[in-house]
């Protein structure tokens, strides 16, 4: 009772101001993360409304003192200039500001906020899409956002990009919470739930208390803000909301690239060919070979005995395997022969870091269409070789007199080098299954509800007239799904077994009640055609990487709740 009353309180103190109110359905470094996972919308007065209601707070701010040289500027993508005149809202106060000890200063109407000619990409995660940090980063850390806070703000761009300020971002949420629409940034957030003895928190432990929270924060220590190292997927308390999450800091100094290019990517955990063309203008032979060094991480990895003709080429290769953990890595090629390149940048990748989040009963998509399958770029055969070299004899009798004036004979091998090419071909076959799982109550052979878990098994075969040095069999396969239109999310399948002939299925779903390797379809997927796409990676020669797009098919027909049955209690 007693948290009622102070949250009716608080609230009549912007129901004062009402007359009626109407519920309301250039690049730079970012020292940003965030976290989060599923949600609840919560009713009856208190929603959220749904993925996409969210923004940021930008502040400019001095980069050596932190001090405020901006008035704050909300930014979103929705189109609040309608609804104005209702929103409840605290200012434009800067998390600077509320450490530096500005108390909440409850505010009705008159909301201004900015929605930018390129749209932010979602900040605050949802049930069915989970905000993406890279993407983020991308964005604000971009020539394009410096320009655009500069003419917002009216601070010089040059003072931006040379590193003299830098933007404080905080993540912003729309709801409606005692049935007022509210904007709020994350620290607002921690403040009003403290004023409200934990009301707001009650009503949306997931969506304000851990979404919200946890959607942006530092990796560390700058301005006077600590880096966030707690936990990523689970609430946090109103405390930690205004003390230090909700917070990303963007540094400018000059205009860094905005997308750096590497001239390979490569999963972890991975065996891979990596090669480079040698050139030479004189015959390497047998006597006399060519060899290229590839050093990766401090080792050295070595192509040897390798003869070319005069004024000819030929790859050379080696077989390393990768980190098991994602990072950069250059490669380093040295050679007596000229290369195509002296050093590689490569960019290890995890497939594993964007499975699909937990999918809920309650969770809608009321505008989804079922996208087009999109057609992936196949490489089922490649071609290489190498030149054999061997010493053709060509003996030649020679006549000399010695010093007496007797004739004398002998024979000289006058031969040379022959070359000859040996030709090398791999190619790549694949077939995908899905079925339903045997855990979903009401499928029928290829037919199945909505809601319900599909499995996947992906067999993969390497043929090839090479040694084994020159091949790889198929490592990795990544599946796509049509509710995130191919793209969004995907999931790492499963190595079952692998070599030439390998094998892959689903991971363990750790939303799966029974432990099952499945991927649930969304409760709110229509009826018709279900599609899966998997891509098999990685079987790798030394002319590229062969790959494979394969795609099968699901029915769907009615819900999970068509198999629901009611009844009274007897």
């Amino acid at each position: 009772m007693e948290r009622i009353k102070r949250t009716a309180a608080f609230v009549l103190l912007f129901v004062f101001f009402i007359v009626s109110a109407v519920p309301v359905c250039a690049a730079g470094s970012g020292n940003v993360d965030g976290g989060g996972g599923s949600l609840n919308h919560g009713k009856d007065g208190y929603y959220w409304p749904e993925v996409g209601y969210d923004g940021v707070r930008v502040t400019v701010v001095d980069a050596q003192s932190g001090r405020r040289v901006s008035v704050p500027i909300d930014y979103t993508n929705l189109n609040v200039h309608a609804m104005s005149a209702v929103i409840c809202h605290f200012g434009k106060v800067s998390k600077v500001d509320y450490k530096g000890g500005a108390g909440l200063s409850p505010q009705v109407g008159g909301y201004v906020c900015r929605k930018p000619a390129a749209s932010l990409p979602q900040i605050i995660s949802g049930n069915s899409r989970k905000a993406s940090i890279p993407a983020i980063r991308r964005y604000f850390c971009s020539e394009a956002a410096a320009v655009m806070v500069a003419n917002d703000t009216g601070i010089a761009f040059a003072d931006i990009e040379q590193g003299k300020y830098k933007l404080v971002i905080e993540p912003i949420i729309y709801l409606v919470y005692e049935h007022l629409y509210f904007a709020m940034t994350t620290t607002e957030a921690g403040l009003y739930n403290q004023v409200t003895d934990g009301d707001l928190g009650y009503h949306f432990p997931t969506v304000v208390m851990k979404n919200h929270a946890l959607a942006l924060f530092l990796e560390k220590n700058d301005l006077g803000f600590a880096a966030w190292t707690g936990p990523v997927g689970s609430a946090r308390s109103a405390e930690e909301m205004i003390s230090v999450l909700g917070i990303g800091i963007v540094s400018y100094q000059g205009v860094p690239e905005t997308d750096i290019a590497y001239d390979r990517e490569y999963r972890v955990d991975t065996d891979v060919i990596v090669a480079v063309r040698l050139t030479t203008g004189s015959q390497k032979t047998p006597d006399s070979p060519a060899y290229a060094g590839f050093t990766v991480n401090g080792r050295t990895y070595s192509h040897n005995n390798i003869y070319i003709p005069k004024n000819g080429s030929q790859l050379a290769w080696v077989k390393w395997h990768t980190p098991s953990e994602p990072g950069i890595v250059t490669i380093t090629i040295s050679s007596n022969c000229s290369t195509s390149t002296g050093q590689i940048r490569a960019k290890i990748v995890d497939m594993d870091d964007n499975p699909p989040p937990d999918p809920q009963a309650d969770d809608r998509n009321d505008g989804f269409s079922i996208p087009p399958v999109p057609a992936g770029q196949n490489v089922t055969q490649l071609t290489w070789g190498e030149w054999d070299c061997w010493w053709h004899a060509h003996w030649v009798k020679h006549t000399r007199y010695d010093s007496n004036g007797n004739k004398k004979s002998y024979w000289c091998d006058h031969g040379w080098w022959e070359y000859a090419w040996d030709s090398y071909s791999a190619s790549l076959s694949a077939a995908c299954s899905t079925k339903p799982d045997e855990k979903n109550p009401t499928a029928s052979g290829k037919n199945m509800k909505s809601g319900y878990g599909l499995n996947a098994d992906v067999s993969a075969r390497v043929t090839s007239s090479a040694p084994g040095g020159h091949i790889t069999g198929a490592q990795n396969v990544v599946a796509y799904f049509p509710e995130f239109d191919y793209g969004e999310y995907w999931r790492l399948l499963k190595r079952k077994n692998t070599g030439y002939t390998s094998t892959f299925e689903f991971q363990v779903n750790p939303y799966s009640t029974y432990g099952r390797p499945v991927h649930f379809s969304p409760v709110w997927y229509p009826n018709g055609r279900y599609t899966t796409c998997v891509e098999v990676l990685d079987a790798w020669t030394p002319a590229g990487m062969l790959k494979i797009n394969l795609t099968d098919t699901l029915t769907v027909r009615g819900s999970l709740y068509d198999d629901w049955h009611i009844r009274p209690i007897k």
